[in-house]
């Protein structure tokens, strides 16, 4: 416990701290001191992508789906999927905590670390997407960090395998597995909350429904394909109607939000640094940029260039912070202060929601939650898939095997109290993290040709 609490600490703990004036500090960890440099760097180096080519963005995710291998997924497809594992619990009770800890002025810096998180994730999926190999087992197309890593690695030495990319590849199916508990307890305990439903059948149903669809070879795609559109634009025109119903708040929400992100009252507080960090904590570890979480679903798609599959993932990232997480923000900041105070987590969320639109929202908020968490489930071993294979080997006693270890973990996070187990998702998705930006810096110039490239083809 000792030693696994020490890489926590290491991972997400200030590892310097910054004197701020007024008599604050900010601190930053290992984490915030690799990804925001990394942002900064791609966003100058693709001139700024996310602002100029956020048409094209658009234009790409709208465009008809071309031809594809047989088994294999669309560049569509990959977004859907990565967009299921970001629009988790991170979205919803993450916000809140942002919120609560940073003020409405941690929104914006959401707002900005999204913005340069978009241009490490085109980097990372356009690498996923050089590197990626046909799929003996499922169809299709496979990769990830772990199989660029170990080209990286391997171009000189020939060796089948790399340390850190067998490290990277064993990350992340921790970091999975422990997701996958934190998934049914959250989803046991809202479904408590409104509807007094206990744990134990809340948690049955959710592993049997899990576990019909991913013991099946293909359902995983196929399933996502239906529930994330619906769940995000739900929870999206839900957001709108509370919206409309409170316009006349909307101009003090957001002068809180600016006013909050630079204002002198928090400066001259010492309290800057916590709407700082709070919002570029939340940032990160929402949309997971840099991580090398989505580049396991980029590889696997099927598209004419991989520089599309890079800026459809770039995408993925504005959909998940400018647009879901900004949802969770103005749900939260447009109910009265005295309906929220005393509350958190899920909690907090729900009786805003019930303030503006009564037990419906209190309902609406844990189905809401449960198509969250259930599509990150199925979106995280979709991950895995790449991962194992990488570590073990083309067989399906593998596959079968670590599918079935976390279907165990969602179970018994459904029925168990906090245990430090959970923390494995944090620490796993942090040696991630450490393991891709190894390589992301020096491989991504190859991201870079293949953008200047698909550019000018566009213009041809």
């Amino acid at each position: 416990m000792a030693a696994f609490r020490a890489v926590y600490n290491f991972l997400w703990g200030d590892l310097v701290t910054l004197p701020l004036p007024g008599g604050g500090s900010v601190g930053l960890s290992l984490l915030v001191l690799l990804l925001i440099p990394a942002g900064v760097y791609f966003t100058v180096r693709t001139r700024f992508l996310p602002v100029r080519l956020f048409p094209e963005m658009l234009r790409i995710t709208l465009e008809k789906k071309e031809k594809s291998r047989h088994d294999s997924i669309s560049g569509l497809q990959a977004l859907i999927v990565s967009t299921a594992t970001r629009g988790g619990m991170g979205n919803l009770v993450g916000v809140v905590a942002a919120i609560s800890a940073g003020g409405a002025g941690a929104v914006f810096w959401m707002w900005v670390t999204a913005l340069l998180g978009s241009s490490t994730a085109f980097a990372e999926a356009t690498l996923a997407q050089l590197y990626k190999e046909p799929d003996p087992l499922y169809g299709g197309y496979r990769g990830g960090p772990a199989y660029y890593i170990h080209a990286f690695f391997t171009r000189k030495t020939g060796r089948k395998k790399s340390l850190v990319a067998v490290l990277f590849a064993i990350s992340g199916l921790i970091c999975w597995g422990g997701i996958s508990q934190v998934i049914s307890n959250s989803v046991s305990d809202a479904f408590y909350n409104a509807f007094s439903i206990p744990p134990l059948y809340t948690t049955v149903v959710l592993v049997a429904v899990a576990a019909v669809i991913v013991l099946r070879k293909n359902a995983t795609v196929r399933v996502l394909d239906v529930v994330v559109p619906i769940m995000a634009g739900l929870y999206f025109l839900i957001t709108i109607v509370i919206i409309v119903l409170n316009a006349g708040l909307l101009p003090e929400v957001f002068r809180c939000i600016f006013s909050e992100a630079f204002g002198l009252r928090q400066a001259a507080a010492g309290t800057f640094g916590a709407v700082l960090m709070n919002g570029v904590k939340r940032g990160l570890f929402s949309n997971e940029a840099g991580s090398g979480s989505a580049p396991c679903a980029a590889a696997a798609a099927d598209i004419d260039h991989p520089a599309k599959e890079g800026l459809l993932q770039a995408f993925g990232v504005f959909i998940d912070t400018i647009v879901i997480c900004t949802c969770t923000a103005m749900i939260m900041l447009l109910a009265p202060a005295e309906v929220t105070e005393g509350l958190s987590g899920m909690g907090l969320l729900q009786a805003a929601m019930g303030h503006h639109l009564g037990t419906f929202g209190v309902v609406f908020i844990a189905s809401v939650l449960w198509l969250f968490c259930f599509s990150t489930f199925i979106g995280i071993l979709f991950y895995a898939r790449p991962n194992v294979a990488y570590l073990l080997g083309d067989n399906w006693a593998s596959q079968t095997a670590y599918k079935i270890l976390a279907l165990v973990m969602l179970f018994i996070g459904g029925l168990a109290a906090y245990t430090f187990v959970w923390d494995l998702g944090d620490v796993g998705i942090g040696l991630m993290t450490i393991f891709n930006m190894i390589v992301l810096i020096p491989m991504g110039k190859e991201a870079l040709t293949a953008l200047r490239e698909y550019e000018k083809q566009r213009k041809q």
